[in-house]
């Protein structure tokens, strides 16, 4: 298995992209995928600005063509604008994706939950359950800090 991560800076923040060759997934598709990712879970916002295509390739040490395919891609959804000279933005239009992303990432999430507690012969009822008292555990916490 081959992967590598990029570290993007974001308002002093590190976010990662990471990439793998052994997935099947297109080089390009999985730098889209994070990037929507990024925006869903709030890791990147309206108006952040992209890494340069070349910055970012050579992080990810992949062809410049494939992050600039990507990028095309999610200037194509509407999730991300160039802005003439000066990069490429995450756009104000990326609220509405990312709620949709983020149902979208947890329904798979909760597929594969729900898959491996059939497979477990775990009930609906005690995975109810366990996902409450981790909620209410997290709730916690959060409160306490």
């Amino acid at each position: 298995m081959f992967w590598l991560a990029a570290d993007v800076l974001r308002r002093g923040m590190l976010v990662q992209i990471h990439i793998t060759t052994s997935d099947g997934v297109p080089i390009y598709q999985q730098v889209v995928n994070q990037i929507k990712f990024l925006i869903a879970s709030g890791r990147l916002n309206s108006g952040d600005e992209l890494p340069p295509i070349r910055v970012l390739a050579a992080q990810l040490l992949i062809n410049p063509n494939t992050v600039a395919r990507a990028y095309r891609e999610l200037e194509t959804a509407g999730i991300v604008e160039k802005r003439r000279t000066a990069g490429t933005y995450v756009s104000e239009q990326g609220s509405p994706l990312a709620r949709r992303e983020r149902v979208k990432i947890l329904a798979e999430r909760i597929d594969t939950l729900l898959a491996e507690a059939i497979h477990m012969g775990v009930s609906i009822d005690d995975v109810m359950k366990l996902v409450q008292q981790r909620h209410d555990a997290i709730q916690s916490a959060r409160n306490e800090e």
